[in-house]
């Protein structure tokens, strides 16, 4: 964060100059600021999701308030159900007004102590701030991209004065210009992997269980490979592992395995697992492509 603090500063400076770093400060300030206004029901609102009641999944709801007090939360972030098959879970919102997104294909598919892996990863990342952190990111990584576009515009229209040698051109701090979007983007990367890496060793603290949460996480890997093999076959080459917003999974396992010699206190109970809930329905909508973004 210090980094990529660091390197729009310079940029700012560079583009703007000493006022236009005061500007640029107080700009991030003020959008930080607002950042928590916006509702997580605006993003859910993308997904179709639909809020579960506590008397709908009681049992859910009550592994999810075990997680909450482990965890030291001010309140029991609310569920809500996505119509995909796809085998995964999101949150959004703060830590006093918490959403977590599970998929219909989450809760068929996942066993109840894999189920409270994720739901333990989760909290994690609410537990920890890290939306709040990888927002502040993601605001620096777009003020990057608008001050280097803004840079080379104003280079652009000072061509007449480069061709007949009026002004000289610092190659350097043209170079920086061009790739420090690039630069804040793999250390954005970086950080989001780091966080996830925290979140599931704090998972695996709240549920006592590191295996519940290695498995759920084999499970969402092999549902989104073969995603990928229908959406662009002949894609098997695995990404570089410094362009992956999470760490690679069998890393990710490894270390949650090594965790098992801790002792557990599981917050399932696998003699008395619950059923599916009676109003959930086999999804047969396939995921697909919205203009934001997101899968769903």
């Amino acid at each position: 964060m210090a980094f990529m603090m660091a390197l729009l500063a310079l940029l700012g400076h560079m583009v703007w100059g000493e006022e236009g770093l005061l500007t640029l400060l107080m700009l991030a300030l003020a959008l930080s600021l607002l950042h928590p206004i916006v509702s997580p029901w605006l993003v859910l609102r993308l997904y179709r999701a639909r809020p579960l009641h506590p008397a709908e999944v009681p049992a859910l709801y009550d592994m999810l308030a075990e997680l909450a007090r482990r965890a030291e939360l001010p309140a029991v972030p609310t569920l809500c159900h996505v119509q995909s098959d796809l085998v995964n879970a999101f949150t959004v919102g703060g830590a006093r007004d918490a959403v977590i997104g599970v998929t219909d294909g989450l809760l068929r598919n996942l066993q109840w102590r894999e189920i409270a892996g994720v739901l333990a990863h989760e909290i994690s990342h609410i537990r920890s701030g890290d939306l709040r952190v990888m927002g502040l990111a993601d605001l620096m990584s777009r003020l990057a991209r608008f001050l280097s576009l803004f840079g080379q515009l104003l280079l652009l229209f000072n061509l007449p004065l480069l061709w007949a040698e009026q002004v000289q051109v610092n190659w350097w701090a043209l170079a920086l210009l061009i790739f420090a979007p690039h630069i804040i983007l793999l250390a954005q990367l970086g950080l989001s992997r780091t966080r996830e890496f925290h979140a599931d060793l704090n998972a695996a603290w709240l549920t006592g269980d590191p295996e519940g949460l290695a498995s759920a996480l084999a499970k969402i890997e092999y549902g989104s490979r073969r995603l990928m093999a229908i959406l662009f076959p002949g894609v098997n080459l695995p990404e570089p592992s410094w362009l992956r917003t999470h760490p690679p999974t069998e890393e990710r396992i490894r270390r949650l395995m090594e965790l098992r010699q801790h002792p557990a206190r599981p917050v399932w109970d696998p003699l008395r697992e619950p059923g599916r809930p009676a109003w959930m329905r086999q999804v047969t909508r396939r995921p697909r492509y919205h203009w934001s973004g997101l899968w769903y």
